[in-house]
């Protein structure tokens, strides 16, 4: 398989994740924020590069799912910690970190990582 990753590629990755991302919000939440779109975006991107391994599927979304609880982390430290901006809190979910992270959206992040995997898989057969 070629590994040669081209700027379009994850430009197109980087789009989808934002939409997806922020469409999952938007139905469950009714509502989301710029940068959950931008976190959706890097998300994606994140998980096209972790699909080039020649890891496990499983393993892939595991890595996946760590990558992405850690962006959360981080906008959720920018956004809602130092910004104020209050875009979420999980400080009432149980197992969570400052509110910002939660091990329940850790695991449904991991089972979302599988058809974000395979997505990944068929935009990368069509640009290779």
């Amino acid at each position: 398989m070629n590994s040669r990753i081209h700027i379009y590629e994850l430009g197109f990755i980087f789009l989808s994740g934002s939409f997806i991302y922020s469409l999952i919000e938007i139905i469950f939440r009714g509502h989301t924020h710029w940068s959950m779109t931008v976190l959706g975006g890097i998300s994606g991107a994140v998980l096209y590069l972790i699909d080039l391994g020649r890891e496990t599927l499983a393993l892939k979304a595991f890595a996946g799912a760590m990558m992405i609880t850690a962006l959360e982390m981080v906008t959720g430290v920018i956004d809602n910690i130092i910004m104020k901006w209050s875009v979420w809190d999980y400080s009432r979910v149980p197992f969570n970190i400052l509110g910002q992270i939660c091990l329940p959206f850790s695991v449904l992040w991991f089972f979302l990582c599988f058809p974000a995997l395979l997505f990944c898989r068929f935009v990368r057969r069509r640009f290779v």
